[in-house]
């Protein structure tokens, strides 16, 4: 193999300009970041910029985004110190530390502020629905946006009002999608039915297809962590129709240059998982080497393994291809 296809991973995956954004703001400089929030085409890659950018702002304990706002209040610059003080809410309380209620309450008021500044962004209601998961699970606990009436009788109650802000600026909003499982999972209820209810409606071309492959795969973890599994786990008719669903739905019709590598990855791990090995090596190609730890890590025999786990998993899609009719990745 070249060394052009060696696996790496990298959070900006095949951005570019994401890239140079990120090397820029972790060294605490912000302008970069800027220009590149003004070139983006769709809300969706907005959406998956912002969520990236925040992330490394707040791994890097960063304050390129205070500074920006003190040079340049923008709301771009609202924006991300809204993203900024959610994702410091969403790690405090993945690592269990006091004070989540507070840096929660003070990301709701950042969202409420980018929200304001600027109406048609649907980030900062993506950005309040991923503060929704760090509610009680008992519904009457919750706060009051967070216990909506769904769209339909046999739902949940959850942020639904939340996911249709979001959903009315970009419809179909990946992350918005994804948000609202996260919470509706630390509520306690079975999601993989509400991501079968949404893979009913969604439309061709939509990420949201892809729902029950994350939900499958983490499942499997679990399972496999207390000892539950069986052989027979990725065999049965709805993992395999949701792989197929996927690879037909999503992968030969989704918009190419909106592809996430993680969102490649798992349609690549459930169609290598169900024995479809030539099906899934154009997804191989495409993911090329922007490799994600996610769905690897779940499925290897020890997390740390991910990685080899891919390679194994790529090298015998690829060679079954050789082998047969190979795909081409379809351009739009």
């Amino acid at each position: 193999m070249s060394a052009a296809l060696q696996p790496q991973f990298h959070p900006a995956g095949f951005d570019g300009a994401l890239r140079t954004a990120l090397d820029d703001i972790r060294a605490g400089r912000w302008r970069s970041t800027g220009e590149l929030l003004k070139t983006c085409r769709t809300w969706g890659v907005r959406t998956s910029r912002s969520q990236v950018l925040a992330a490394a702002v707040v791994a890097a304990q960063g304050d390129a985004v205070e500074a920006w706002l003190q040079e340049e209040p923008s709301a771009d610059a609202l924006m991300m110190r809204a993203r900024v003080r959610v994702q410091q809410a969403l790690s405090a309380y993945r690592a269990g530390e006091r004070g989540v209620a507070v840096l929660a309450d003070r990301a709701r008021t950042a969202c409420g502020e980018a929200a304001v500044r600027w109406p048609a962004d649907p980030v900062p209601w993506v950005c309040l629905l991923a503060l929704a998961q760090l509610d009680w699970p008992e519904e009457w606990r919750r706060r009051p946006e967070h216990r909506a009436q769904p769209p339909e009788g046999m739902l949940p109650f959850g942020p639904w009002a939340l996911l249709h802000e979001a959903d009315q600026r970009d419809p179909g909003s990946r992350e918005a999608w994804h948000r609202m499982i996260q919470a509706l999972r630390a509520y306690g209820v079975n999601v993989r039915d509400v991501a079968r209810w949404i893979c009913s409606w969604a439309p061709d071309g939509s990420p949201l297809l892809l729902l029950p492959l994350y939900l499958q795969a983490e499942h499997y973890a679990k399972e496999r962590a207390r000892g539950a599994l069986t052989p027979l786990y990725w065999t049965t008719d709805l993992i395999s129709h949701s792989a197929w669903r996927a690879l037909e739905g999503w992968f030969w019709y989704a918009d190419r240059t909106e592809w996430l590598p993680q969102d490649l990855g798992h349609v690549a791990q459930a169609l290598f998982s169900t024995g479809l090995y030539r099906e899934a090596a154009p997804v191989f190609e495409a993911i090329g080497p922007f490799v994600t730890p996610e769905p690897w890590k779940y499925v290897a025999e020890a997390p740390d393994m991910w990685l080899e786990q891919f390679e194994r998993a790529r090298d015998k899609c690829l060679a079954a291809a050789a082998g047969g009719t190979r795909y081409a990745v379809r351009r739009r």
